[in-house]
């Protein structure tokens, strides 16, 4: 259902800094898409360069390169205090996943949540987790479909929509599909 044949496997690296502007490219892109059709996920503007470098010395930004150049990008965490609060654990959590529009279709999110997985599995971790708002619910059929299962909501002070937690374990064939390390 969300792979192409003639989708090439997504080719994930650690984020560098020369990766920067791109990946706030994508990020705005993707904001501007929201925003044009009142879909409600990231705050416009949210994510601000110095973020995306401090968090790319953590190690935690990961992009995916094909025939356009940067084509999507994701963190990736081990740790998610912030959102799953008492019930953070050592899992993967994915945050700020985004597509270039121009890939957009093909398959390529359902392919990177796969290489997470793989990464989850390779660190000995038993679950993949991520969050959406909780009004879009076309990202939360998505995930469903891709075998997550709502697990929690989180409540935000101020102007931050609740969101919906999700989770899937991570499968025991998972390791076999790439050789990619986590960092």
């Amino acid at each position: 259902m969300f792979h192409d044949r003639r989708f090439v496997p997504a080719r994930v690296q650690p984020a560098t800094l020369a990766d920067e502007a791109e990946i706030l490219r994508l990020r705005h892109e993707a904001e501007d898409w929201l925003e044009q059709r009142r879909i409600v996920q990231w705050g416009r503007g949210f994510l601000q360069a110095v973020d995306v470098r401090d968090q790319m010395l953590a190690g935690q930004w990961y992009v995916s390169r094909g025939d356009i150049g940067l084509e999507a990008a994701l963190r990736l965490l081990w740790s998610d205090a912030p959102i799953w609060q008492h019930e953070d654990m050592r899992a993967a959590y994915v945050h700020g996943l985004v597509i270039d529009r121009r890939c957009a279709g093909r398959g390529l999110g359902a392919e990177l949540l796969r290489w997470v997985e793989v990464q989850a599995r390779k660190a000995g971790v038993p679950v993949l987790r991520l969050d959406c708002v909780e009004s879009n619910s076309r990202l939360r059929r998505y995930y469903t479909d891709l075998g997550f299962s709502e697990v929690g909501r989180r409540d935000f002070e101020g102007p931050w929509p609740s969101a919906v937690l999700f989770q899937k374990p991570v499968s025991a064939g998972a390791a076999s599909q790439d050789s990619s390390a986590p960092r």
